[in-house]
C-alpha cells in the first residue's frame, strides 16, 4: 500500500510513527498522522534542527503494556513524543508554545518530561509535567 510508505512532509515519514512493537499505522488513522506531522514540520522549520520522534503510534495493547494513558492520543495517531538534539525539553516546549501562540501550530496537548516533550493535536489546550 503506497499510503504507508508515504513521505508526510519534507522531514517526516509515516514509518517514524510506527508502534515500537512493529505495528504499522492503521490505514484509517493516516490523516491524523499527517496532521501531527504537518504541525511538527512547522516546529522543525522554525528551529532548523531534526525533530526525533521517540514514540508515535501505539496500539492499545502496547499502550497498556507501557502504562500509557487510558485514552492516549498516541493510540489515535494524534501524538508524538519528541527530542531535539542540542535543545532541552524546556526549550522545545517553549518553542512549541510560541508557535501555538502565533497561530502557526495547532493548539493541543504539550507535556514536558525529563528527556522529551509530548505534543498532540487534540485541538484544545492541555499542559502537564510528566
Amino acid at each position: 500500500d503506497n499510503r504507508m510508505k508515504e513521505q508526510l512532509t519534507p522531514n517526516f515519514n509515516i514509518k517514524e510513527w510506527r508502534c515500537h512493537d512493529g505495528t504499522d499505522v492503521p490505514y484509517n488513522l493516516v490523516d491524523n498522522v499527517k496532521e501531527c506531522a504537518h504541525n511538527l514540520q512547522i516546529l522543525r522549520d522554525k528551529i532548523g534542527k531534526p525533530v526525533h520522534i521517540i514514540s508515535g503510534y501505539r496500539n492499545p495493547t502496547y499502550n497498556k503494556r507501557i502504562g500509557g494513558a487510558r485514552k492516549s492520543y498516541h493510540m489515535k495517531c494524534m501524538a508524538a513524543d519528541i527530542k531535539v538534539k542540542g535543545m532541552t525539553p524546556r526549550q522545545v516546549k517553549a518553542t512549541i508554545e510560541d508557535l501555538i501562540a502565533d497561530g502557526l501550530m495547532k493548539q493541543g496537548g504539550v507535556g514536558i518530561y525529563k528527556t522529551f516533550v509530548h505534543y498532540d493535536v487534540r485541538g484544545k489546550r492541555s499542559r502537564w509535567v510528566g
